[in-house]
C-alpha cells in the first residue's frame, strides 16, 4: 500500500500563541476563520494545522486510497488500528505499529 504524509498538527496550550511562535519560526500563514481551538497552517506541504491540547508530540496521518484495507493491515502486521471514524476531511483511524508508536490513517474526501 502506498502511502505519503498527508496532514500534520501540533498540540499547543494556547492557539494564538502558537500560531505568533511557529508563524515566526516557519513563515507559516493560517487561514481565516480559526478559533482558540484549531488553526489550520495554509502555506505547507503537506498541509497541517495548531490544536489546543496538552503540549506533547506532532501527530500525523498518512494518506491512504482505501481506510478499510489499511486498518486491516496494521493489524495483519501486529499493530493496533481503531475503527475508522468520519469526519468532513475524509475517514480516519488512529493506529499503533507492533511496537507501540502512534500514527494515523487518513483517506481524505473528494476536494482534500
Amino acid at each position: 500500500m502506498k502511502a505519503n504524509l498527508g496532514y500534520f498538527t501540533i498540540p499547543v496550550a494556547d492557539v494564538a500563541r502558537g500560531q505568533k511562535f511557529y508563524g515566526g519560526l516557519f513563515d507559516w500563514h493560517f487561514a481565516g476563520g480559526a478559533d482558540d481551538r484549531y488553526a489550520h497552517v495554509d502555506n505547507t506541504d503537506p498541509p497541517g494545522g495548531l490544536h489546543k491540547a496538552e503540549p506533547s508530540v506532532p501527530q500525523v496521518w498518512f494518506r491512504i486510497d482505501d481506510i478499510q484495507a489499511g486498518v486491516k493491515r496494521v493489524r495483519e502486521l501486529g499493530g493496533h488500528a481503531e475503527e475508522p471514524s468520519q469526519s468532513p476531511s475524509g475517514w480516519s483511524s488512529a493506529c499503533r505499529d507492533d511496537q507501540g508508536s502512534q500514527f494515523n490513517l487518513w483517506q481524505p474526501a473528494a476536494g482534500y
